[in-house]
Order: C-alpha cells, then sequence, then structure tokens
C-alpha cells in the first residue's frame, strides 16, 4: 500500500512595513523655519540683548533729560499786560516785563526785547491769555504749563527749531542704527553660513531665494520690534516731561516713519545679504557692503545738516533709499501734501521689488562659491 504525502509551501517571510520619507516642507513653512532660525539667534545673542537694552535706555534719559534741561533753564524774557500778570500760574524761570496793553507788548516782541509776550484773552479759555510769539514760541516758556495755552505767530515760521533739529536727529539716527546694524548682521550670518559650509546643507533641502526670504523676514521682524519699542519710549518719555503739544505733532510722522522704515529695510536687507553672498571671509565683508552702507548713512546726514532746507527735504522724501527719513520729517514740519506720502510710498515699494528681484539673483549665483571675491558682473550673469 502506497502512502501518499503532502508537502506545503513555506509561508512567505512577513514584509516590513515600508517607511514613507517625509514630504518637503511648503514654501512658506521654510521660509518661516528659516526666519525663526534668524530670531532665535539674535535673542540668544547676549551682545544683541545688551546692545539693544542700552540703546533703549539711552533713548529714554536722553527725552527725559532733555525736558528737565529745558524745564530748569531760567531767564526767559516776556512781556505781560498788567491785566494777565494775575493769570499766570507761575512766573518762575521767567524774566517778566510788565507793559499796559497788548499793542506795547507785541511791540517788544517785533524789536526782539522778549522772547514772547503773554496778553489777557477772555475767549482763550480755560487759561483766559494768550501768547505771543515771533516765529515760534520759545520752548521753556511752553514748558511751564501743563497744557498748552494758545499761541499767535507774528511772522510764523514752521516749527521751532530747537525742536526741528531734535526730531531731525531721532529719525536719522534711529533709521541709521537699526538699518546698518541688522544689515550688516545679516551680511556677516551669509559668510558665517558659506565659511562653515552650512549653507551647502541647507541649499539641500530649500532653494536659495526661499532661505534668502526668510533671513530678510526674520531680521524685519526684530528691526520693526525694536521701532515699536522706540516709539514707545518716545511716547512715554514726551508724555513724562509734559511734552503733549510735540507728542500730539509726532503722532502721524511716527506712524509714516515706522511704515516706510518697514519696506525701506526690507530693501537694504536684500542688499545686505546679496553683498554677504559675493564673499567668503568675515574679512572682506566691507569690501561688497561698503556702498550699502553710504547708502544708510546718507539719509542721517542730509536730515540733520538740510532740516531747515524744504528742497533736499523734498528731494529726500521722494528717494527710496531716504525716503524713511525725509518724508516723516516733512510730514511733522507741516511741508508734505496729505497725496506726497501715498507716492512715495508707491515708489519705494516699486524700488523694494526690484531689489529683492536683483538681490536675491546675486544671492542664488553667489552662494555656493568660494574663495575669491564674486564680481558683481559675474554675479548677475549666473
Amino acid at each position: 500500500m502506497s502512502t501518499q504525502t503532502s508537502t506545503s509551501a513555506p509561508a512567505p517571510a512577513p514584509t516590513a512595513p515600508r517607511r514613507e520619507r517625509p514630504s518637503a516642507p511648503s514654501e512658506a513653512s521654510a521660509v518661516w523655519m528659516v526666519a525663526e532660525r534668524e530670531i532665535s539667534t539674535k535673542l540668544r545673542s547676549k551682545a544683541f540683548m545688551i546692545s539693544t537694552a542700552i540703546l533703549f535706555v539711552v533713548a529714554l534719559a536722553g527725552l527725559v533729560f532733555g525736558g528737565l534741561a529745558a524745564q530748569n533753564q531760567s531767564g526767559t524774557p516776556v512781556a505781560v499786560t498788567s491785566d494777565a500778570t494775575s493769570l499766570l500760574p507761575s512766573t518762575q524761570g521767567l524774566q517778566v516785563t510788565e507793559v499796559p496793553d497788548r499793542a506795547a507788548a507785541e511791540q517788544l516782541v517785533t524789536d526782539g526785547k522778549v522772547d514772547a509776550a503773554i496778553v489777557a484773552d477772555p475767549s482763550a479759555t480755560p487759561f483766559g491769555f494768550t501768547i505771543i510769539a515771533e516765529k515760534s514760541a520759545p520752548t521753556q516758556l511752553m514748558l511751564q504749563f501743563a497744557q498748552v495755552p494758545p499761541v499767535e505767530l507774528l511772522a510764523p515760521a514752521g516749527t521751532d527749531q530747537a525742536i526741528r533739529y531734535f526730531v531731525a536727529i531721532g529719525f536719522g539716527i534711529v533709521f541709521l542704527m537699526a538699518a546698518s546694524l541688522f544689515g550688516s548682521t545679516i551680511a556677516a550670518s551669509v559668510v558665517e553660513e558659506k565659511q562653515t559650509r552650512v549653507v551647502e546643507i541647507l541649499i539641500s533641502a530649500i532653494r536659495a531665494r526661499t532661505l534668502l526670504a526668510g533671513k530678510v523676514i526674520g531680521n524685519t521682524i526684530l528691526a520693526m520690534a525694536q521701532i515699536l519699542v522706540l516709539a514707545a519710549i518716545a511716547i512715554v518719555g514726551l508724555t513724562i516731561i509734559g511734552q503733549t503739544q510735540l507728542l500730539g505733532m509726532l503722532g502721524a510722522p511716527i506712524l509714516w516713519f515706522a511704515v516706510f522704515f518697514l519696506f525701506g529695510f526690507i530693501l537694504l536687507a536684500a542688499l545686505f545679504a546679496a553683498a554677504g553672498a559675493m564673499v567668503s571671509r568675515q574679512e572682506d565683508i566691507g569690501s561688497t557692503t561698503f556702498p550699502i552702507t553710504l547708502l544708510v548713512m546718507a539719509p542721517y546726514f542730509l536730515v540733520i545738516f538740510f532740516n531747515d532746507n524744504s528742497t533736499v527735504l523734498t528731494v529726500m522724501s521722494y528717494v527710496p533709499f531716504s525716503a524713511p527719513v525725509g518724508m516723516p520729517m516733512r510730514l511733522f514740519l507741516g511741508e508734505a501734501q496729505w497725496w506726497e506720502p501715498l507716492i512715495s510710498l508707491v515708489i519705494l515699494l516699486a524700488t523694494c521689488v526690484g531689489a529683492i528681484l536683483v538681490g536675491a539673483k546675486i544671492y542664488q549665483n553667489s552662494l555656493l562659491r568660494m574663495g575669491a571675491r564674486v564680481k558683481l558682473s559675474e554675479a548677475l550673469r549666473g
């Protein structure tokens, strides 16, 4: 008898589950990742935090000290009519010359014997008096009052020269320090990534333009944060020293300064990053960033030396690199029409787009080229 044996086929070996390759981050996610890296790197830097804190303290101290120094100055010559003497809250810090009527007071102001005159005025509620000056009311006199009394100018000359100069320095130095500090930081960061070859790893995961966008956005956020804090310090400082009138005059110009600075800084940041990509050593950064540094420094010196020159300020307000300083200054002085900031902003936006496109091309064509400095013509050709 024969037996029949059946053989079964061996069971197939279990297959390991396929591990899916993680999907690449979206363009927006990649840009934000780079921006977060830039922000966290700066916030972990003790040098950056200390320099920022010093900047804020110096800004607040300068405002408070300037106000207190002005309040402590004495001897401002003023003429006061006999019927207004009893209306003054205090004559401390004033050299009072009593006159019989308004005509005599105006004559002393016109002759330059007094800086201002105080005359009774029943319509000027709740003060009961009006200040008369020739071109501008003396700052020391205005600081004597908790509220700003009505002022009549015999020969109006715009704003007070001291305040005009002070505001020009404020806009100029904030733009200079913020743009140069963060701009040079961007350039140094690009060169550092080239030296350490980190950029080769980054470029293998994301595009060069994505890396550039993240750097610009991250540093723009930090720069705008500094501008907003400085604006808050200006508000607090002017409130402390009782300069509510000046604070009211600076409200709109400060807002426009923030808007113009935002797009102006993006323009400069793209150029600084492109300049940094053209070299491979930290020692060579100055050779490519020097022209951009001049563009940052020029508005500072122009607004200080020509703050009383309406022609220069008008030109500055339409040139993209100086518009963040020139246009807010003209708005403060009341020399700009309502439509001028809009036209200047359109010009700045168009220039900003062009600078980003050119900067991105230079950045992309130079980023992986090591060794000698990349010539501008080669960087543009690719």
